[in-house]
């Protein structure tokens, strides 16, 4: 059976569901995305997914084509329609098609809208067991990380370079310190305790995880610096961890080569992971 996708108004199936070659999104990356996860065939931490889908729209000037409500709608029946209990569904919105290739465009432009499913298991997950290791990688993107768009060449690359190197990932380097994962949020753990990433600013992604794991950081009454740090200072980190929408919250067991901590995950990465799991459960829609 084909999987169902949602394409401008319309459940096709996916070998159906076509975009013009003139598409924006396809010729300049002029689109912004969203991945949700889904457990238990409920969306985990949609409000957040969408206020941010809303900002990022908002920022490029791209149109909004349904509202919050029907866009609820049409992840619940692509959940219904593809039989999916575990995985996530990923929404892009695309300024449109004028009819040619043209770096000035419209304000007028109707936009496009797809999304899909995806099915993968996100709490049986093996790293979640032996951790990640990750390479420090320069930061060679744009300036505006907030903004969550299609653009992502340079994370591909960073992330080809350490599946090279026999690693899972980046940790991305930008004049000496640490901005974020190839497609994630990083924390380091100190010594003392302390739970250490980097303020929200245009350099980073604004984590919809990440702000749910901060909010039970301090429910815990756990001590947190959100502040730059170096790749040296995690090469010392008692633990690091990634966070992201379909990993939650992973293990970083080694940076470069260098053992972090024990060198297997770390007990705070994964009090965290479980209680945002429980957590994301309750409140799932």
């Amino acid at each position: 059976m084909e999987r169902i996708v949602y394409l401008n108004g319309e459940y096709l199936a996916e070998s159906a569901a076509k975009i013009s070659v003139f598409d924006r999104g396809f010729l300049f990356a002029d689109a912004v995305y969203e991945v949700t996860a889904v457990l238990d065939g409920k969306l985990i931490d949609h409000e957040g997914h969408l206020a941010r889908l809303e900002r990022s729209s908002k920022e490029l000037g791209i149109k909004m084509p349904v509202t919050g409500d029907e866009l609820m709608d049409i992840q619940r029946q692509l959940i219904e329609k593809n039989g999916l209990v575990e995985g996530g569904i990923y929404l892009q919105l695309t300024r449109g098609d004028e009819g040619d290739r043209d770096f000035s465009y419209s304000d007028e432009i109707a936009p496009t809208l797809v999304l899909f499913t995806q099915s993968r298991s996100l709490i049986e997950s093996p790293k979640t067991q032996t951790g990640i290791k990750v390479i420090s990688f320069d930061d060679i993107r744009w300036r505006r990380r907030d903004i969550k768009t299609t653009s992502l060449l340079p994370a591909c690359m960073a992330k080809h370079a350490a599946h090279a190197a026999g690693a899972e990932d980046v940790w991305l380097i930008e004049d000496g310190f640490v901005t974020e994962g190839g497609s994630s949020n990083a924390y380091i753990v100190t010594d003392d305790n302390v739970l250490v990433t980097r303020p929200l600013s245009n350099d980073i992604l604004h984590g919809i995880t990440r702000a749910s794991l901060m909010a039970l950081a301090k429910e815990m009454n756990l001590t947190i610096e959100e502040r730059l740090f170096t790749i040296d200072e995690a090469y010392q980190a008692k633990e690091a961890f990634i966070s992201s929408a379909t990993t939650f919250v992973w293990p970083v067991v080694a940076i470069d080569d260098k053992p972090i901590g024990s060198g297997k995950p770390g007990e705070l990465a994964l009090k965290l992971r479980d209680i945002y799991i429980k957590t994301a459960r309750e409140l799932a829609v």
